[in-house]
């Protein structure tokens, strides 16, 4: 196998010890945060050649957001890496009862190519804070950007315990061979299904964020403008290619006929009457992506945009209307600049519509009344929601981040982050000596040595009252 030498010299490394010193971590740390600071103009230029990613998007998911994380993680690394005692029963006060947070080993990030920076980062703050060595496997498809984080960010971290590792689908599949100690994928669902499969080979745990068909309910009691305007930021940002993005709306037809010119007017307000022309709009990644949004435009009726340049992968902020849920539209994620609508007749159609389908990464609900939003939460199951704005939730460290069934299995996010590649160690020290407080325990047994242990180990409920 082409990579057992490179995960044998970074399992030698974490062997060692080297990466468990909180200095250590830090070190590596603060070097992530010099990368960015040296990097942002060939970042930014990099996701500009590789997804017409303008430099406000860029800054904003690529840079700024991995900056918090850094500092979230800086902030409070020393907290999160303390033994965290515990609660202990009558017979164990004599003892040390806690938790320790240890370093999984060797792990495996594979990053895609629609936030290439943050989603390669992100999860490396994570594993780094918990003292792993790394290796990071880019998406191949994002070239430019691929390439900064394979010449230049080893040039900023410790080599004997991490690595960039390049390559597609035929590299991947080999490095997945290796046993490594835990294995973080972003991806989509049948590629993490792949990933699952060549991480059960080794038992090895996985975190794998997915994407999905993210549902935005809207009811009929709200601010059309203002749902027109979130709604369009959150689906056309980075060109639609978020994992995060509403994917479908779900409104009556009254309100979908209100939403059509708020919608239109919010597009033009955002791109001007030509969104080719905006430097503020990005471009679809591939060729191969770009023919597969361009047939889901064979779905429903086109109300607003539909126009396509293949030649420099533009596909306009699009809106279908008359979409029917049995459209290919609707059988896989668009990853894409258009947002079909689907009318229901009220909120429980909604809600039963976004229940027969699988559990989406994101959910939204829009409503001026509270009582709607939280019966949308309660009724429904996703890995993460929002009411009345759309991707917001994710730019929180204090959330975690992460999917429910096909959209996922895990969580990110500051200190979910560090959770995630910590293994949480149960240990119990005990002393040598008061021998005697031992003996209920030893044979012979008997019913008064067992009521003994039951006096100074049990759980009672609370509130409980017993009658002496």
């Amino acid at each position: 196998n082409p990579f057992a030498g490179l995960v044998s010299h970074l399992r030698a490394s974490w062997l060692s010890g080297k990466t468990r010193p909180m200095e250590y971590r830090v070190a590596q740390l603060e070097a992530l945060g010099h990368f960015l600071d040296d990097k942002k103009q060939q970042i930014l230029e990099a996701t500009a050649s590789d997804l017409g990613k303008p430099p406000f998007e860029a800054e904003l998911s690529e840079i700024f957001l991995c900056k918090n994380e850094l500092h979230e993680t800086l902030n409070n690394l020393s907290r999160w890496m303390k033994d965290e005692h515990v609660d202990k029963n009558l017979a164990m006060q004599l003892d040390s009862a806690f938790i320790r947070k240890d370093p999984y080993g060797v792990v495996l990030i594979i990053a895609p190519w629609n936030y290439p920076i943050h989603l390669c980062l992100v999860p490396l703050i994570g594993a780094i804070a918990a003292g792993n060595c790394v290796i990071v496997k880019p998406s191949e498809v994002s070239k430019k950007t691929e390439r900064i984080v394979a010449e230049a960010l080893p040039n900023y971290l410790d080599k004997d315990c991490f690595a960039v590792v390049t390559g597609g689908v035929q590299e991947t599949t080999k490095l997945l061979e290796n046993k490594f100690d835990y294995i973080f994928f972003t991806g989509t669902p049948p590629v993490g299904r792949i990933v699952m499969t060549a991480a059960a080979k080794h038992l090895t745990p996985v975190t794998l964020e997915l994407g999905g068909k993210n549902p935005c309910y809207v009811s009929d009691t709200c601010d059309v403008t203002n749902v027109a305007r979130r709604v369009a930021w959150g689906r056309f940002f980075n060109a639609g290619q978020t994992c995060i993005a509403p994917d479908y709306l779900l409104c009556t037809k009254e309100m979908q006929e209100k939403l059509i010119p708020a919608l239109r007017k919010a597009i033009d307000d955002f791109y001007g009457p030509n969104p080719r022309e905006s430097p503020d709009f990005g471009r679809i990644v591939s060729d191969k992506q770009f023919r597969r949004v361009q047939r889901l435009l064979g779905s429903g009726r086109v109300a607003i945009g539909g126009q396509t340049d293949e030649a420099e992968r533009y596909i306009a902020p699009t809106v279908l209307v008359d979409v029917q849920p049995s459209e290919p539209i609707m059988q896989e994620e668009i990853f894409g600049p258009i947002l079909p609508i689907v009318v229901i007749a009220n909120m429980d159609e909604a809600i039963d519509f976004i229940n027969s389908r699988e559990r989406p990464l994101a959910l939204y609900a829009f409503s001026s009344d509270d009582k709607v939003v939280n019966h949308v939460l309660e009724q429904t199951s996703s890995g993460g929601f929002c009411s009345n704005d759309t991707l917001t939730h994710m730019t929180l460290t204090s959330l975690p981040f992460g999917g429910i069934g096909n959209s996922g299995l895990g969580m990110h996010h500051g200190k979910f982050s560090f959770d995630t590649f910590s293994h949480h160690r149960g240990c119990l020290k005990r002393g040598m000596g008061w021998e005697p407080l031992n003996a209920p325990r030893y044979p012979p047994y008997s019913q008064q040595k067992f009521g003994v242990i039951r006096a100074a180990a049990k759980v009672t409920r609370k509130n409980d009252c017993t009658l002496l």
